[in-house]
């Protein structure tokens, strides 16, 4: 899961090099905290968030599986 975060996030980036996944695990599931360069945070937002939304989708769409619930937190 953290693999496919880092491969979507880096392909819309200026700074690839700066693309970080935390993976922690807390009551709410599994959160994977994305951190990109400050320059990079509205491309991975998008446009009212449409993107962000989409990156949520397609890893709740993989984490299909997981007896945990997976959710995505962008971070600059």
């Amino acid at each position: 899961m953290e693999e496919l975060i880092l491969v979507i996030a880096r392909a819309l980036v200026d700074y690839p090099e700066n693309v970080r996944v935390e993976v922690k695990e807390d009551d709410r599931g599994i959160v994977y905290a994305l951190s990109v360069h400050p320059e990079d945070v509205g491309k991975v937002i998008g446009k009212q968030g449409r993107i962000a939304k989409a990156l949520r989708t397609v890893v709740a769409s993989a984490a299909v599986k997981s007896p945990k619930r997976v959710t995505v937190d962008i971070i600059s």
